[in-house]
């Protein structure tokens, strides 16, 4: 059984008030990591069908990572369909964090299959799309496609920062996931900036000559 509950909660039941005649396929998109010093934007799209929710699914950053984990298990085995759009750090420091996370949720979106006939992002920003897009301000609140979005995009970038903090230990991503903690900050005036961080985000942390990215 693909529900987890057998009322439709209000998160469901926004989705579904954008069904029409010509809107029978709606997804949601959000992104997590606009805030980090270090490592990539990560977005996430996702469609389900009609009747189809988990009543704990919310906004991801309202969740604990043990709650992201199961739910993020969930939604890929009941949704309908998921994409994942990855930007880079050093895309971001070319074409700036914003643009960088519009791309992010573009790719995500076109990724999907079947192609759906609305897209709800999460904001006040839309990114060029041929399929009709609505936004919606703090949607990972609101919409239960865009906060299921939202645990996928934040537990897949969290597994990224897991990875690179192996081979970069002393940053402690692991643990602070790229975000400038004091500890990060520390690592970061210590030991020097490496190839994963946003060198743009860090002009107010470190001077310019320390700025030059060393392989650790």
């Amino acid at each position: 059984m693909k529900n987890a509950g057998t009322v439709l909660n209000n998160l469901k039941l926004f989705d579904n008030s954008f069904l029409k005649r010509n809107i029978n396929i709606i997804a949601g998109v959000d992104e997590a990591g606009r805030g980090p010093i270090a490592g990539p934007v990560v977005a996430a799209a996702a469609i389900f069908e009609k009747q189809v929710f988990h009543p704990a699914i919310n906004d991801s950053k309202k969740l604990s990572a043990k709650s992201r984990e199961e739910l993020y298990h969930w939604i890929v085995k009941n949704c309908v369909s998921y994409g994942i759009g990855i930007i880079d750090q050093k895309e971001i420091d070319l074409i700036n964090i914003l643009q960088a996370a519009l791309k992010a949720m573009r790719i995500a979106s076109e990724s999907l299959i079947p192609t759906p006939d609305l897209i709800l992002i999460d904001g006040n920003k839309v990114f060029k799309s041929s399929i009709n897009t609505h936004c919606v301000v703090k949607g990972d609140s609101k919409s239960f496609s865009v906060a299921a979005a939202s645990i996928i995009a934040k537990v897949t970038r969290d597994n990224i920062m897991r990875e690179y903090s192996k081979t970069h230990p002393i940053y402690m991503w692991h643990k602070n996931k790229g975000y400038g903690t004091k500890e990060h900050i520390d690592a970061v005036k210590n030991y020097g900036v490496t190839n994963i961080h946003r060198i743009s985000f860090l002009r107010k942390i470190v001077s310019a000559q320390e700025q030059t990215p060393v392989m650790i």
